[in-house]
């Protein structure tokens, strides 16, 4: 079977443009300059009909309207098969809501992960008998969609947004933010759209993967700090950032990895824009910047 995954959403929370910003690559994107890009999700297939998509972001439908391996099939027959969130943000579970028309499928998570989603009532539009909520423990494989085997595995990041306290820990490590290891007959692919630093057990867990598709957030830790956008630097945030000594260029430099895609990249990240330093940078590193509609086989 041949892995395949496409790019749903390639954008952090957002998108781009961001509706309520004006930095240069929001306006770029809205004159049309550079390409837009909706919110982060990845749908993947070993046999091309079967499909299962990582983590529903708000703008799904469009998304799903672009990618004709998604149509429907028949009256009310879908492609769609299964659903794995891997964090509970906003930008990662608000699309299900648009996956409520009648149509089942099993939503993958782990119990963490469920919680949330199980806390806020709005979310009992999707029918129980329909979709199958389905918790999965780290460590443990299961089919995600016919020839795919997946497995979660905690990776270090924060609580959703919307759930911090006082004090927010960036590096929790636990259920609330996890990789995905997608395992065909003849390919290991990894999704990590959010991850805070690559420790060495999670360095030795990527070595050798076919593809690995991971947190592009923010090109430097103080990116919106210095543009004037907020206070946050990509730390605080739980993301690690793509360049400096402690950046993921850094940290991926020396390992064995066939191909190399960031994900989820803020809208204000300079490597959005093709023509910049910033991108030519990261492709020479042996990186590709995920867009809206790109395809890979493996």
């Amino acid at each position: 079977m041949v892995f395949r995954a496409c790019i749903l959403g390639a954008a952090a929370g957002g998108g781009l443009p961001q509706w309520n910003c004006g930095c240069e690559n929001c306006n770029l994107a809205r004159s049309g300059k550079i390409p837009s890009q909706s919110q982060s999700s990845v749908a993947v297939s070993a046999n091309g009909s079967d499909w299962a998509i990582l983590n529903a972001s708000p703008d799904i439908r469009d998304q799903m309207a672009r990618t004709p391996a998604l149509h429907p099939t028949d009256l009310r027959v879908s492609p769609l098969k299964s659903v794995l969130l891997t964090n509970g943000d906003i930008d990662h579970v608000a699309g299900l809501l648009i996956l409520r028309e009648q149509q089942p499928f099993n939503l993958f998570a782990t119990q963490d992960i469920h919680d949330v989603i199980d806390a806020n009532p709005i979310f009992g539009a999707l029918k129980p008998d329909l979709v199958i909520r389905r918790t999965i423990a780290l460590g443990t494989p299961f089919e995600l969609v016919t020839g795919v085997l997946a497995t979660l595995f905690s990776v270090p990041g924060k609580v959703p947004l919307y759930l911090e306290g006082d004090h927010v820990q960036t590096d929790l490590e636990g259920e609330q933010t996890v990789g995905v290891h997608l395992k065909t007959d003849q390919r290991n692919v990894f999704y990590i759209p959010g991850c805070s630093t690559l420790k060495p057990d999670l360095r030795e867990r990527l070595s050798g993967a076919d593809m690995v598709m991971f947190d592009g957030t923010l090109w430097q830790d103080d990116e919106m700090v210095t543009g004037g956008l907020s206070q946050k630097t990509g730390n605080r945030m739980g993301h690690m950032s793509m360049s400096g000594p402690d950046g993921s260029m850094a940290a991926f430099a020396d390992l064995e990895v066939g191909k190399k895609v960031y994900v989820h990249m803020n809208n204000t990240n300079p490597v959005l824009r093709p023509s910049s330093d910033q991108r030519a940078t990261a492709e020479a590193s042996g990186w590709t910047i995920a867009q809206d509609g790109m395809e890979f086989e493996l």
